[in-house]
């Protein structure tokens, strides 16, 4: 039982963490795109 626990805790940590790299990974491509100094016509 406490082997399942640990299971489904570690598995939580892991999308948490999964869903907080990919908002970074957004956030630094809208700042990448926002200070982008190539100009466009």
């Amino acid at each position: 039982m406490k082997k399942i626990i640990l299971l489904v805790l570690v598995a939580g940590a892991a999308v948490v963490a999964k869903k907080k790299i990919d908002a970074s990974k957004h956030e630094q491509a809208l700042w990448a795109e926002a200070t982008d100094s190539v100009t466009r016509s």
